[in-house]
């Protein structure tokens, strides 16, 4: 392990965790957060991130009081492995490094597409799973890449051209996966978890639009039961109590983006996992400009309409006949 050098015994620990998500595109932001287990007030935090087996200290982040340290925007040199350490008094005490957490940061325009089936972010361990990798011309020369729990970086097994097939899922697959070309260009990296519990959340694996309609569904191992009554939370707390096993947000905004997990009062609960919202992109904007111009368009027919039969009530009243319509005022 890259810090295990640093590890002293018998002192405090340090814990890192990273906010929104692990992975995000070039420009938006991202904020690693450090505390120290069973204590919290007294302490300075340093970040580091990792290089050729040493630590680089982030030279805008020496012993900043707050416990957090935010990139914004976020770089594609950003990438890399973090800890956090913290200390306090004099002489300085300081806790172990914390452990490492990866951030990756991608292009707005990968050169390839991860395409997962089934296309979720949750699944059953012993489940089977495929992912593919598909380019911008074409899928040759793509690998499938995963981050897991454990560390390591490595090629996704049972690997035919640029599409991997994993026919027994479990645990130890959970990670980030992503593809690779032997250029060194990649997809946006994807979050997969394998649970081994009876509930899944049937939740997106790839970040979904502004405006757009979303259901979220729990999922069970075996058939399903006879009550469907599920929790849905977000961000830990409550949202919908559901007889149907399913959540609809009609319209998603940007607020609608957090930590999602569902519970079933008999099966249990389903990992948390980050739901992700993009903005509308030009084919949105191109229909709303559309509907703007058809209603522009629309108002000044109507006016137009009322101009002339306003003129004809005025004409007909000067030559003394009847009409039905009213003239203006």
């Amino acid at each position: 392990m890259i810090f295990s050098m640093f590890s002293l015994s018998d002192v405090a620990q340090a814990v890192l965790s990273v906010s929104p998500q692990s992975w995000l595109t070039e420009g938006e932001s991202v904020t690693l957060s450090c505390e120290v287990t069973g204590s919290s007030t007294g302490w300075t935090f340093s970040w580091y991130r990792a290089a050729l087996y040493r630590q680089e200290l982030l030279s805008d982040s020496r012993r900043e009081a707050g416990g957090s340290y935010t990139l914004s925007p976020a770089a594609l040199n950003h990438t890399g492995v973090y800890v956090c350490r913290a200390e306090r008094g004099e002489p300085a005490y300081q806790t172990q490094y914390s452990t490492a957490q990866t951030l990756w940061i991608t292009g707005s325009s990968p050169p390839a597409s991860l395409i997962i089936s089934p296309s979720r972010t949750q699944h059953f361990s012993a489940g089977s799973l495929s992912l593919s990798c598909e380019g911008q011309s074409d899928s040759t020369g793509w690998r499938v890449r995963r981050y897991t729990h454990s560390g390591e970086v490595s090629d996704c097994s049972s690997v035919t051209g640029s599409t991997c097939s994993i026919s027994s899922l479990h645990t130890s697959l959970t990670g980030v996966y992503w593809c690779q070309s032997e250029s060194g260009g990649g997809s946006d990296p994807l979050n997969i978890t394998v649970h081994n519990g009876d509930v899944i959340l049937d939740i997106p694996v790839h970040p979904v639009t502004e405006g757009d309609s979303l259901t979220l569904r729990c999922l069970f191992r075996s058939t399903k039961p006879s009550n469907l009554t599920a929790d849905f939370y977000k961000d830990g707390s409550l949202l919908q109590t559901q007889t149907t096993g399913e959540m609809i947000i009609c319209t998603v905004s940007k607020s609608d983006e957090g930590l999602y997990h569902c519970k079933h009062p008999e099966r249990g609960e389903s990992p948390q996992s980050w739901l992700s919202v993009r903005a509308s992109g030009s084919g949105s904007t191109g229909v709303k400009v559309e509907v703007i111009v058809g209603v522009s368009v629309g108002l000044s027919l109507i006016l137009l309409l009322i101009i002339i039969l306003g003129l004809i009530c005025c004409y007909k009243k000067s030559k003394g006949l009847k009409t039905h319509f009213l003239c203006p005022v």
